[in-house]
């Protein structure tokens, strides 16, 4: 194994320009501003104390700031995370109970698989998800976030842990519905969605929680049954290890693994989504070392886990912020608010955080994406909606899985049935091409030049062999040479050997001869050992097209009146 390369410090500390400071200083304060309604809202979805969220944000981005190779991901707490964390935790502790010790540790053993994951170099697996399993994903994610407020939203009790279990009680509940808690939460989400439109830019969630805040105090309403988040405990907390239980940690394995994963994900496609526009780039293998130091960071201050946050990331990016210097300035606006605003984040009503989080998960909802997807190709929007499914119906844990498979057997499909051509001859064109896209195209009477777009292996080899035969038996004229095309066939595995030799008998058995046109060098030393190569007598092996059709024309008696191609360009 290579070793793993030392990170140095991120490109803008020594590359710092003063130009920049104005927008990442406004930046920062202008994102804790939206952050910290946010992440305290996200901590209710945990089931964890406010201050837990807003610890985990000093101590993640604390972290990423020194490690991310992103000038402006924004780390901390956020949807798809709490929502897992709140899977994890709902297993081995109710709703109610001390929740943080267990989250503190689920931070670190993320943190912990993202440094294994470092090491062992495991960035390429960001790679598995689609861009349709991605966004159906999301949109899952947001359902399922939504639905899980809808009881605080509105003043009614609820148990349920799944999606439809949780519609279906608040549903059924309506008439136990606390009226002055639902009126509060419905205003301040239609607040929340107005103010978005007209102004995109701006701290809505802050306004719409500091209004909240202010209607509870101004009306009285705590005395008329409404909830507040309640006393945040003064002072800074000690870095150190929670107190967990052994089996509780083995409990806690899975749901970390897939945390981590889905973390780092989001990680990489915002952050690239970002860099791109500016012309910067980011690295995936040190984003795994990133993301495991911010999560190390949020549980050693008793946060939970983190990842970054495609919104705050957004409104930083809006109002200027260039570096990593906004990150900084978040952290110190956050400490201050913890030790100075105490009062006011304790006033903050549940059903406003809960109004927060339903406005969240419709930002996560991409309906240009999925009416993208559909203009595109059917498949790619079912697809999409199909990990939507998933993630509603399996939960968020089982979801994840999901999605990996719903990604690879769509590869799978993809290769399994590609394309596949007959190459024949155009007037004017160089080179020779697929008949079916030109009308004009014309093929050497006795040879066909087949083609098929893939590499071949167990899932596509019968299809080839099929395929192959197939386009013989189609024809216009019978076939008295078949010479495949290996430009596309990068590899071969020993099911698709035994395929070829397959078709090579079956051939033969026509009375057809078999030879084979740009051939890797790779592909030769694949097939070097079995019995389908050394069947192939080297002169049927050609380098060139013009060279098949030249040998060809000679073995069956000389330059025929069928026009020639010209050499490829």
């Amino acid at each position: 194994m290579r070793a793993v390369p030392v990170p140095r410090l991120p490109g803008w500390v020594p590359g710092y320009e003063r130009r920049w400071l104005r927008g990442d200083v406004l930046a920062g304060v202008t994102v804790t501003a939206y952050l910290i309604p946010q992440v305290m809202a996200y901590a209710e979805v945990a089931g964890v104390p406010s201050q837990t969220a807003l610890w985990a944000v000093v101590g993640g981005l604390s972290i990423y700031v020194l490690l991310g190779s992103s000038r402006q991901l924004s780390v901390g707490p956020e949807s798809t995370t709490s929502l897992m964390t709140a899977t994890a935790l709902g297993s081995l502790v109710a709703v109610g109970d001390d929740r943080v010790p267990l989250a503190a540790a689920l931070a670190l053993m993320v943190g912990g698989f993202c440094l294994v994951g470092w090491v062992l170099r495991l960035g390429a697996l960001a790679d598995l998800l689609s861009r349709p399993v991605l966004v159906g994903y999301l949109a899952g994610i947001a359902f399922t976030m939504a639905a899980s407020q809808l009881g605080e939203l509105i003043g009614v009790r609820e148990q349920a842990s799944s999606f439809f279990d949780e519609v279906r009680e608040v549903v059924s509940h309506l008439d136990r519905a606390h009226v002055p808690t639902a009126t509060l939460g419905l205003v301040t989400l239609a607040v929340l969605l107005v103010l978005s439109r007209l102004a995109p830019r701006a701290p809505v969630a802050l306004i719409g929680m500091l209004g909240a805040s202010a209607a509870v105090a101004l009306l009285g309403l705590r005395d008329r049954g409404i909830a507040v988040v309640g006393e945040i405990p003064a002072g800074v907390p000690v870095p150190g290890l929670p107190d967990v239980a052994a089996h509780d940690l083995s409990t806690l394995i899975g749901p970390a693994v897939g945390i981590a994963f889905v973390a780092y994900t989001d990680n990489i496609l915002t952050g690239r989504a970002f860099a791109t526009r500016k012309g910067e780039t980011v690295d995936a293998q040190r984003e795994l070392l990133a993301l495991g130091g911010s999560n190390l960071g949020a549980g050693l201050l008793g946060g939970l886990p983190v990842s970054s946050s495609g919104s705050r990331t957004a409104i930083g990016d809006a109002v200027g912020q260039r570096t990593q210097l906004g990150g900084l300035v978040t952290v110190v606006c956050t400490m201050l608010a913890l030790l100075t605003l105490r009062p006011v984040l304790a006033a903050f009503p549940v059903a406003g955080l809960a109004a927060v989080v339903v406005y969240a998960a419709t930002r996560l909802v991409d309906v240009r994406e999925l009416v993208r997807f559909g203009r595109f190709r059917t498949s790619e929007l079912v697809l999409a909606l199909a990990t939507t499914v998933s993630v509603l119906a399996l939960g968020v844990l089982l979801g994840i899985a999901a999605a990996i498979g719903l990604s690879v057997l769509d590869l799978l499909r993809r290769v399994a049935r590609p394309h596949d051509a007959v190459l024949g001859i155009v007037p004017g064109v160089a080179g020779m091409h697929d008949v079916d896209d030109y009308p004009s195209a014309s093929v050497v009477p006795g040879l066909m030049i087949y083609r098929y777009d893939s590499p071949l292996f167990f899932a596509n080899a019968e299809d080839f062999r099929q395929r192959a035969l197939g386009a013989i038996d189609d024809a216009a004229a019978p076939v008295r040479w078949f010479v495949l095309n290996a430009e596309a066939v990068s590899e071969v595995d020993i099911t698709a050997a035994d395929a070829l030799e397959e078709l090579r008998q079956e051939l033969a058995r026509r009375g057809i001869e078999l030879g084979i046109a740009r051939m890797k060098e790779e592909l030769r030393e694949d097939l070097a050992s079995t019995q389908f190569l050394r069947q192939v007598p080297r002169d049927r092996i050609f380098a060139t097209l013009p060279t098949t059709v030249e040998a060809y024309q000679q073995w069956a008696g000389g330059t025929s009146d069928q026009a020639r191609p010209e050499p490829p360009t």
